[in-house]
């Protein structure tokens, strides 16, 4: 494999990260400051299996980062502009839903546009 196939390879596995809800809220959780397992499991309402295989997949990918305090294990965003990647994508989602509520709304007959 050559060095720019590997690019996109590595790429797209960062860019697995945001393809599930639990990630995108896991990382949501931790923008603005470091939490222990057990508050992001609380936070997100994600039990500690499951969050452990997130939090896992994540760190691996570079992600997070974790560090250890005696039996507690605590994670945070390894570079804040992954977070400015989610925002991004979120205000490109954002536009989207609009443009579509304005082309349903378009659709609309004018009677149910003035129920509304």
């Amino acid at each position: 494999m050559d060095r720019e196939s590997r690019l996109y390879t590595y790429h797209a596995e960062m860019c697995k990260v945001f393809s599930h809800p639990k990630r995108l809220h896991i990382i949501n959780a931790l923008r603005q400051e470091e939490l222990s397992v057990t508050e992001l499991s609380r936070r997100t309402g994600t039990a500690m299996p499951n969050l452990s295989q997130h939090l896992t997949m994540m760190r691996e990918r570079g992600i997070l980062t974790s560090r250890k305090e005696g039996n507690m294990v605590y994670y945070r965003v390894a570079d804040p502009k992954l977070v400015q990647a989610f925002d991004l994508l979120r205000q490109i989602l954002f536009r989207q839903i609009e443009r579509e509520g304005a082309l349903i709304r378009g659709m609309m007959p004018l009677a149910q546009r003035e129920a509304r």
